[in-house]
């Protein structure tokens, strides 16, 4: 077992989840399964494998939506839905609205 029942606990609490004991094994389970998977991947010879920088494909051609048509120019547009959301919020001060706090700790 690469994770121990404690390891889920601790991580459930970071992440200020309530898990039952049911849950907590099915996880234990899951994860460990996981890290298993991953001891398998770092098994890999990757010696002559060269890093990849990027993930897209760069040609040789010089525009980039030639060799990638599924992207597209950044164009900025207007954006105008803060006053309609301000007004819709039970505690707001321009620009900003409340919202209840999550951490206690």
């Amino acid at each position: 077992m690469k994770i121990s029942r404690e390891d889920v606990v601790r991580v459930a609490e970071l992440a200020h989840l309530g898990l039952t004991p049911d849950e907590i094994d099915s996880y234990r389970a899951q994860l460990d399964g996981i890290l298993t998977y991953i001891d398998k991947l770092n098994e890999l010879d990757l010696a002559n494998v060269e890093p990849m920088a990027q993930v897209l494909y760069t040609s040789a051609t010089p525009s980039a939506t030639e060799s990638h048509p599924e992207l597209r120019d950044d164009t900025l547009r207007p954006c105008d839905v803060a006053d309609s959301v301000l007004t819709r919020a039970p505690d707001a001060v321009k620009p900003f609205f409340r919202v209840p706090r999550v951490i206690d700790r």
